[in-house]
């Protein structure tokens, strides 16, 4: 009897520390990710449970309006992967801020432009002196709607450029408070209705300005979670070589297309216009020297000094080398040959 009563005391003793294992061993496989609206593959792979069903993870996918935002949340440590435009990636890294940028989601395009409002004057771009212009800051509608003025030769301080997030984008523009705005989807799509597009970012970045959507990873994460990365560098890499093996499959009526809709709030009708939009690198893409093999790097340092230049940065890094990192796309890049 007294060994029973011993051996029932050892299991109520070690039940709650076997629970406490459990759940903490479950508590180390969630991970917090910032994704924001923009219209790309993976979206189908994120609401498809994709990314869940190759790591085995729980994933709090968490939404936000600007990169700004995203990469306060990974600074701050809620956040351990983050989708973020080549503006806010730079301006972060400039900050030194701890982190990677692993995976190139996006070559921007026709997805991000400048629109102006039906009868509000703008015919030509000097029409824009004097008029107000939102847009959110730093962000890569931002930089672009820099970059184009001094193209254009105006002077930022002659018109008026108001910091505004998408959604509050839209609303000031439904009551008439601004003249026109630079800004990606859902927003453009709403304001595009009654403006019109006086640049985008695909005609910006032939002016030499070109950006880009990237994944970043806080470093910390990345060097207890190695492998976790490499799986969600797999799931997208085969997203975005889905879509380009046969883009055409991609449209109004399909699947992937409502799936990309509900989950940016984009409106369906453009969701196949706006894929077209941009450029999505397949893997061998991403790993080249054009790419995160050297070309993103000269691309954060060049952004990085024209935003100094703009009084947005307060130092450019001698060298960004340290927060591009290839090996995940190199990996997926040599798990497909033969």
């Amino acid at each position: 009897m007294k060994q029973a009563l011993k051996i029932g005391l050892r299991t109520l003793i070690a039940a709650p520390l076997l629970a406490g294992l459990i759940l903490s061993a479950q508590a180390a496989e969630k991970v917090t990710i910032a994704y924001q609206t923009t219209v790309e593959p993976s979206k189908v792979a994120q609401a498809d449970g994709a990314y869940e069903k190759a790591t085995g993870w729980t994933i709090d996918w968490r939404k936000f309006d600007t990169g700004a935002e995203v990469i306060a949340a990974v600074a701050s440590g809620d956040v351990a992967i983050g989708y973020v435009g080549s503006s806010p990636l730079a301006a972060a890294a400039s900050r030194q801020l701890p982190i990677e940028t692993f995976f190139i989601a996006v070559q921007i395009g026709a997805s991000e432009a400048l629109v102006v409002r039906n009868k509000s004057g703008i015919a030509n771009p000097q029409d824009l002196v004097g008029k107000k212009i939102a847009v959110p800051f730093v962000s890569t509608a931002h930089y672009s709607l820099l970059a184009a003025l001094k193209h254009w030769g105006i002077n930022p301080k002659d018109v008026q450029i108001l910091n505004l997030r998408p959604p509050e984008l839209a609303a000031a523009w439904e009551r008439g408070d601004i003249d026109a705005a630079y800004v990606w989807d859902p927003a453009l799509g709403k304001i595009k209705a009654s403006g019109k597009v006086l640049t985008d970012s695909a005609q910006v970045g032939q002016w030499g300005a070109p950006t880009f959507d990237a994944w970043i990873v806080r470093r910390d994460f990345v060097e207890k979670h190695p492998k976790f990365v490499q799986q969600f560098t797999q799931v997208t890499a085969d997203a975005y070589a889905a879509y380009r093996a046969n883009p055409n499959a991609w449209g109004v009526k399909s699947p992937q297309a409502a799936k990309i809709a509900k989950l940016t709030g984009a409106n369906l009708e453009e969701i196949p216009e706006l894929l077209t939009g941009s450029s999505f690198p397949l893997a061998e893409e991403q790993a080249s020297a054009t790419l995160l093999g050297g070309g993103t790097v000269k691309a954060i340092a060049d952004t990085a000094a024209f935003l100094k230049e703009q009084g947005k940065v307060e130092k450019v890094l001698d060298d960004y080398s340290s927060y591009v990192d290839p090996q995940f796309v190199k990996a997926v890049q040599a798990s497909a040959k033969p």
